[in-house]
């Protein structure tokens, strides 16, 4: 009992801000609540909704988008258009839930919805099922559906409010779909190095925003789409590939003391943690496994004023502390579970082979899935940032803030 108190009390410590998710992909609700957030932090209802439309859109979603508007009701935590330093909780409505009354129902019912006894490879079906000890796979379907992530949109917009106050931008755009990298050999240098000097990631992000599938190349778009129809005729799915970035970030955020405390450990962490995402790298990342040192680490610069580097393929991070430079996270997307044409299953009921059963589902989600990327790599560097310059209001943070990049300029002379 001791050693699980102290775990709780380490987790918590190590945590600045924190949020709770809660509700069923076909449920009443969902329900999201932040706490640890600053007073005095100006929150916009619209700038929330942004980001959950933009999750909703891109070529190859399935019907559920077309029956949800998400945008988000705030309930506590927030006066006159400001954070109160409470928590803050927000919920988004299920359209749908008007169609899932019954199956959904959260008292007993005599007439229950048929059972599901057939698990889809390659989602949380089975696992769940053995897990909890379910007798109806529906259970296991609901939490693990990637619906909970509309709720980590709304969590990663505050986020993202958050560090605008600080001139820290986080964006995205999707590298590629079905195994189609853009054609044009500058783009591809730029993708695999994102060389900020040439454009900005808010302004890549912008322009991803324009592309049905949130590429930046028309031709590579063109191609995409045209594979997404023939998947959906084949009744398949596919994956991909998105680059997420964050600009203006401070170096010191981090640390190398303990495991848990290190910048890019918990931003991998958490973009594992989104539906489907199957791998995650930092800068140059297995790139770097095939070359020399010579060609993997960052040359140290000065030029009489502020330190740099003449590249930057450690994405932005050393020794698990920022660097100053921006922190480019590659992710890998596997292809949804559910197929149209679906693939080998066992009936739990028979125990009989069978073809997996089909939930509604989407064709391609890789350009949503960056969005929620974005959210999660922003609410993990608003958690680092208010874990080093920590305060109980946004003045107070701003002044800590502008004292730490005083001591910045001053730690030369120690040398």
């Amino acid at each position: 009992m001791i050693k699980l108190l102290l775990k709780n009390i380490k987790q918590i410590a190590n945590a600045m801000i924190r949020f709770l998710t809660a509700g069923e992909s076909h449920g009443k609700e969902l329900t999201v609540i932040i706490e640890g957030l600053p007073s005095n932090l100006s929150v916009n209802k619209d700038d929330i909704d942004i980001e959950l439309a933009r999750r909703q859109s891109g070529y190859g979603r399935g019907m559920r988008m077309k029956i949800e508007k998400d945008e988000i009701e705030i309930t506590s935590g927030v006066r006159y258009g400001r954070t109160l330093g409470s928590p803050l909780t927000m919920k988004i409505t299920n359209r749908d839930f008007e169609n899932w009354q019954e199956k959904m129902s959260v008292s007993p019912l005599k007439n229950r919805a048929e059972k599901i006894t057939i698990p889809r490879p390659g989602h949380a079906d089975l696992t769940g099922t053995f897990k909890y000890n379910y007798d109806d796979i529906r259970n296991s379907i609901e939490r693990s559906s990637a619906r909970e992530t509309a709720a980590r949109v709304a969590v990663g917009a505050v986020a993202k409010i958050l560090l605008n106050s600080f001139d820290i931008s986080v964006g995205s755009f999707v590298e590629s779909i079905g195994g189609i990298y853009p054609a044009d050999s500058a783009l591809k240098n730029m993708l695999q190095r994102f060389d900020p000097e040439l454009m900005h990631i808010k302004d890549l992000s912008n322009i991803a925003d324009q592309s049905d599938v949130r590429v930046l190349e028309k031709k590579q778009e063109e191609r995409i789409i045209r594979k997404i129809r023939q998947a959906k005729k084949n009744g398949d799915t596919l994956g991909g590939t998105m680059i997420v970035a964050a600009e203006g970030v401070p170096v010191g955020l981090g640390s190398f003391v303990h495991y848990d405390r290190r910048l890019d450990a918990a931003i991998t962490f958490a973009i594992m943690s989104i539906n489907a995402i199957k791998g995650v790298e930092i800068g140059a990342g297995f790139e770097s496994a095939d070359k020399p040192g010579s060609e993997v680490h960052d040359e140290i610069t000065y030029d009489g004023y502020s330190f740099g580097r003449k590249t930057n393929r450690a994405g932005g991070i050393e020794g698990g502390i920022s660097t100053g430079l921006p922190i480019i996270i590659r992710a890998a997307m596997k292809p949804i579970a559910t197929l149209m044409s679906p693939i080998e299953s066992v009936d739990l009921k028979t125990l009989k082979p069978v073809d997996a059963r089909r939930e509604r589902s989407d064709f391609v989600a890789v350009p949503a899935c960056a969005v929620i990327c974005e959210a999660m790599t922003a609410w993990t560097v608003a958690d680092f940032f208010l874990q080093k310059f920590s305060g109980d209001s946004m003045e107070d943070i701003k002044s800590s803030y502008a004292a730490y990049k005083i001591r910045l300029q001053k730690q030369l002379r120690r040398f």
